[in-house]
């Protein structure tokens, strides 16, 4: 079986994103959990509760993007994608 991971770039973050991740699998809690430490704000926070108009902020939709599209990531550590892209396709 062929498994592809594709992942999100600016422009599709939404209050939300994230949150069911961190809430099912520990690996995607942690890796927001870094972010906020990294960030030295909570990012979780805005991911998950907005609000809206300051994840749109680029500086936040960054690190955003990232830290979602990471959590999945390691959370499915486990699985080997057959085509990893790259984060602009």
């Amino acid at each position: 079986m062929s498994v592809a991971f594709v992942f999100p770039g600016q422009g599709a973050q939404k209050v939300g994103m994230g949150k069911a991740l961190a809430e099912a699998f520990p690996e995607a809690r942690g890796i927001f959990a870094e972010a906020d430490d990294a960030l030295g704000f909570s990012l979780s926070r805005l991911c998950f509760e907005g609000p809206e108009a300051d994840l749109q902020l680029t500086a936040n939709t960054q690190p955003a993007i990232l830290g979602r599209r990471g959590s999945p990531a390691t959370a499915l550590a486990s699985t080997r994608p057959s085509w990893p892209p790259g984060p602009s396709i």
